[in-house]
This record gives C-alpha cells, structure tokens and sequence, in this order.
C-alpha cells in the first residue's frame, strides 16, 4: 500500500467519525480492518475494472477504499438513503476522489451504464442484488460481493462461474459469466 493510500483512509476516517457523531452512519472504531477487508480482494480479482457499480454503499465500504487503490477506473456509488449519500459526497469531494459518483436513489431507479464490476457489501441476498442490477451487466461482467457465513447457500442455485475466496469471517464471492435473472 503507498503512503498516499493510508493518508486518505486516517481523512476518511477523521470525516466519518464527525459525521458518525450526529449521523450514526456505521458502528466500526477502528477504520484500519474495514479498508484492509475492502481492498482484499484487489489480490485475487485478477483485473483492473473501468468501471465498477458499488450497489447500497452506505458509509463507503468497499467502494471508497477501492476507489483509492483504482484511480483509473469510474466509480459510480449508488445509495438511497440521504444521510448517507451526503456523507458520501461530502467524502469524495474532501478526499478529491474525482473518480467516484454517488447516485442518491436506488439502483433500479437511476439510469442504467455498464459495469465492469459491481461491489455489494452485505446489502441483500445475491440472487436479488443481481435482479435489481438488470441494465448494469452482461456476461462479461464481474460481481464482487462481501459475504459472511452463508455466502455458499446464496449462490448454489447460480449457473455461473463462481468462486469464494475466504479471509477470516470473510467471504469474497466473485461471480462471472451471469445473464440476465
């Protein structure tokens, strides 16, 4: 990780914990765990995105984190909670993260791009992430989705290719190759 990369996450954290005071946006203390488990799976992914679609981003995880690491690739962060997208762009705009878009409504209400990659942490079940995603992908799209204990059972009855790669209580579930649901 560069110098830069922790930089931005100790400012990220200084501006969620202001807004977490009066917001009660997230529960998390220690920010340093939260970026360590959104940006892992940057090691296994086996490429860099031009665009990726982060679906009920919340305080920011993954897609800030990821945003850091990728500043190539066009974020495009959809969340339908005000408090909360305001903290997001509010975020953005201090960390002058010029690659990220937040999108205040829900996903099946805003217009419809293509994503190389969309990132869900912890939202709903897959097989509805993936139906309110319709109009974001195609085949050769990638989903990435932060999963805890019974990621295994979500996406059984997927046909797929799919992979789960497991780092303490976490798994990452990496889905490939999906049509339409």
């Amino acid at each position: 990780m560069s110098e830069n990369f922790w930089h931005n996450v100790a400012k990220f954290d200084e501006i969620l914990k202001k807004f977490n005071k009066i917001h009660s946006l997230t529960n998390y203390k220690d920010i340093k765990p939260v970026a360590l488990d959104s940006i892992a799976p940057v090691e296994f992914l086996g490429f860099e995105p031009r665009v990726c679609v982060d679906v009920g981003s919340g305080a920011g995880f993954p897609a800030i984190f990821l945003a850091m690491i990728w500043q190539e690739c066009e974020f495009h962060l959809y969340e339908p909670i005000a408090k909360k997208s305001s903290f997001l762009t509010y975020a953005t705009l201090n960390l002058a993260l010029k690659n990220v878009s937040i999108h205040s409504g829900k996903i099946e209400d805003c217009q419809k791009i293509k994503a190389d990659l969309i990132t869900s942490r912890a939202v709903m079940k897959a097989v509805d992430l993936i139906k309110i995603c319709q109009g974001f992908y195609d085949e050769s799209s990638t989903f990435l989705l932060y999963k805890g204990s019974n990621a295994k059972f979500e996406i059984d009855e997927l046909k797929c290719d799919k992979n789960i790669y497991q780092k303490d209580d976490r798994n990452y579930v990496v889905l490939k190759g999906l049509n339409a649901i």
